[in-house]
């Protein structure tokens, strides 16, 4: 029930107020607040939702990133927009199955996003030449091709389902341009000794700044944060001086914390001791120096008695399982790579992507300051509010009057179960009924169940069940 406008002061009960006739419009719609930062048990519970398989669903993740940072290169564009499409890429990968969308596709659909958010406009047709090229060099290919004409519009068709995933909201992190500005501290340019030194440290740690985005770590934190590892974890595998690195062993001072560093250095280490040939750092070193460094730091956290994901749970994590099914076996989810049209030339690919989004009422809206959100659904909320008033009355049922029987015809016999001998006395009464004899030397008394005086004259007719009468 919509609740009354306030009447202006001076005004004539009689009169009725004019705001109180308005009608009332239709509802505002879905709010959707985005999210820029996801912890890792938020992650892992929207991954078991949608059945993954760890070991699958990993090397797609790498294969994605890799393919965004090979078109990018060939398309010769900037850091920033390999950044912004990975970041699209994990972020519709965590709520989406691999088994609806390919990852080539969502790659290539993530890149062309980006490169709109970053103002480095390419067309679809450019992304999908430059892919072609790629996976087939020796097919020299155009982007007027008429092979990228379906393709082009699957893309396309993605598009709307990256924006809605990321809520309309562009904040990415941009780790390399603050990660080149504190090397240049760490060796500063006005002393010849530490040139190259300088030169080898920023060379690692800007390609450590790639591989860093094949793993969650880009959506779960900081900028300073993801500056801090890779800068410590460099250190690590190049022995800098620990003069060097002082200035960096106080996250505070960088807006960051110890907990959320060594979060995002094991992040690094496991995706370097699991995946080493994938990354670029990692083919440059010793498997076996990763591993030491990861025993490390595991040493580090179970002395300073911290846990290795920030924020977890264990109860939520048990609730979550428990509600969930996990032990039932996870649905097998094939690839849609061979049915898809964007890395598959020969299908026509007229359909764009289904909508996997649950149907809702209305129109969703995307509001990036959570506060006026919720302010704004509880002003909407009053105006489709239904007010119920509950009343208890008593009713007085009459009672429905006795139905009389149906009569029986001149010659039927008895009924079975209800006389006992046979069809003797005046039967067409209405309402008779046989009894069988109550005690010895008595006949077959009939009663009626409406008429006393019955039981005597049912006494003259010959009965087989007794010899009563006069």
């Amino acid at each position: 029930m919509a609740p009354h406008a306030d009447r202006p002061s001076g005004s004539d009960p009689a009169v009725p107020f004019a705001q109180d006739t308005r009608p009332i419009g239709p509802p505002s719609g879905i709010l959707a607040i985005p999210s820029q930062w996801h912890s890792e048990q938020g992650l892992q519970h929207s991954l078991k939702q949608l059945g993954f398989d760890e070991k699958r669903e990993d090397g797609y993740r790498l294969k994605g990133v890799q393919l965004i940072d090979a078109v990018r290169q060939s398309l010769h564009l900037p850091v920033k927009t390999f950044d912004t499409a990975a970041t699209y890429y994990h972020k519709f990968r965590v709520r989406y199955p691999s088994s609806d969308y390919n990852y080539e596709d969502v790659a290539l659909a993530a890149l062309f996003v980006a490169c709109k958010a970053e103002d480095t406009i390419k067309k679809s047709r450019e992304i999908l030449c430059a892919a072609h090229g790629l996976r087939q060099p020796h097919d020299h290919k155009t982007p007027d091709d008429k092979m990228f004409e379906a393709p082009s519009r699957y893309i396309i068709g993605l598009e709307r389902h990256i924006l809605e995933t990321v809520g309309f909201d562009f904040r990415v992190q941009y780790p390399q341009k603050l990660l080149i500005k504190v090397v240049r501290q760490m060796f500063p340019r006005d002393d010849p000794s530490c040139q190259q030194e300088g030169k080898e440290f920023l060379k690692v740690a800007y390609n450590m700044s790639i591989d860093l985005y094949k793993t969650f770590a880009p959506i779960k934190q900081t900028t300073f944060t993801m500056v801090l590892a890779i800068l410590e974890l460099t250190a690590r595998l190049l022995g800098t001086t620990p003069q060097r690195t002082k200035a960096l062993q106080e996250p505070g001072s960088w807006h960051s914390n110890r907990p959320c560093v060594l979060e995002t250095i094991l992040d690094l280490l496991d995706l370097y001791t699991r995946f080493q040939k994938s990354t670029k750092v990692g083919i440059r070193f010793d498997l076996q120096k990763f591993m030491d460094i990861k025993i490390d730091y595991n040493n580090l956290l179970s002395n300073e008695n911290r846990d290795r994901y920030t924020g977890w749970c264990d109860r939520c994590s048990l609730d979550s399982n428990n509600s969930m099914g996990i032990d039932a076996p996870s649905a097998t989810a094939t690839p849609g790579s061979a049915t898809s049209p964007a890395t598959n030339p020969s299908l026509a690919g007229s359909n764009p992507a289904k909508r996997k989004i649950p149907p809702t009422e209305g129109t969703q809206r995307f509001i990036f300051d959570a506060d006026k959100a919720r302010q704004e659904r509880d002003i909407v909320a009053r105006y489709f509010e239904d007010e119920y008033e509950e009343y208890e009355i008593e009713v007085e049922e009459p009672i429905p009057p006795e139905q009389p029987s149906e009569p029986r015809g001149k010659n039927s016999g008895p009924q079975p179960g209800r006389g006992g001998g046979g069809g003797g006395g005046n039967n067409n009464q209405p309402g008779f009924r046989g009894h069988a004899p109550s005690g010895p030397g008595q006949g077959n008394h009939s009663r009626s169940g409406r008429h006393g005086r019955d039981r005597h004259r049912n006494q003259r007719g010959g009965g087989g069940g007794g010899g009563g009468g006069y």
